[in-house]
């Protein structure tokens, strides 16, 4: 198992769910390598998520995920067939004058879904599919509907010794209708992120753009942000920061910050 290949760790099918959204799927969760799919084995990781967003009243989510990953030893079109469980935990506050006039806390929508990553001497790609089901506590911090999620994407390495890469993942999410036939639009989410290694070091440039892809007022988003992460070989634990912040919107409340954490545990 190649320590390079770890500290990436299979971040192309992760996925996280809070409420201030109306899809599933949160930007700015990956960044570099975030289409590289690691060795097969069973991956455990845990996510922090804050996002933050100021309007005329502040919205605060703080999310704890927790991942499962089998990368199994079978082989499907040429590629490593992955199977994957997230069960995320959601804290949601909104404060208007300084006042708290919401504040939930729940476990949110159950995501299960697979990729398949592909490896060649200077690339890696990943594609894939996966379900949010309707678990989640709708009055509460559930979405209140559920949805198919599409994952596609790849990894380059700009250079021989491979240790800068240029990466991007896409998802686009087919959202389910809320009940009483509210229709949710689907959504185009494309993460990029430009990095560098040292060793079991890895530094990059992050970002993200998210739109909806239906309807009339199309929601979109787009952020810049930095990422900071080390691999422990002898622990087999790995564990990332990044920071990302809304640089520009459109039909949306005001310009976001996200601040995620992550650790991995390799079995």
């Amino acid at each position: 198992m190649k320590i390079k290949q770890l500290a990436a760790l299979a971040v192309a099918s992760s996925c996280l769910s809070l409420p201030v959204f109306a899809g599933h799927y949160v930007p700015g969760i990956e960044g570099v390598k975030a289409s590289s799919v690691p060795p097969p084995g069973v991956y455990y990781k845990g996510y922090y998520v804050n996002y933050d967003v100021d309007d005329n009243a502040n919205v605060t989510v703080n999310a704890l995920a927790h991942r499962l990953i089998w990368v199994t030893p079978q082989e499907f079109l040429g590629g490593d067939l992955t199977l994957e469980a997230i069960l995320p935990m959601v804290n949601e506050k909104v404060k208007a004058g300084g006042v708290t006039v919401k504040s939930e806390s729940g476990l949110g929508d159950l995501y299960l879904g697979g990729v398949i990553g592909w490896h060649g001497k200077q690339w890696d790609a990943v594609g894939g599919m996966g379900y949010w089901a309707e678990t989640g506590d709708k009055d509460k911090v559930g979405q209140g509907h559920d949805g198919i999620m599409l994952t596609f994407g790849g990894t380059y390495k700009l250079n021989q010794v491979g240790d800068i890469t240029l990466s991007g993942l896409g998802r686009y999410e087919i959202n389910g209708d809320k009940n009483g036939g509210v229709t949710v639009e689907d959504n185009l989410t494309f993460e990029w992120g430009l990095g560098k290694s040292y060793g079991t070091l890895d530094v990059g440039v992050i970002g993200y753009i998210t739109r909806e892809m239906s309807g009339s007022n199309k929601e979109e988003r787009n952020a810049l942000g930095l990422s900071l992460g080390k691999f422990w070989p002898s622990l087999m634990l790995g564990a990332d920061i990044a920071g990302y912040k809304e640089y520009s919107y459109e039909n949306f409340a005001g310009d976001g910050r996200v601040i995620r954490a992550s650790l991995t545990k390799v079995f």
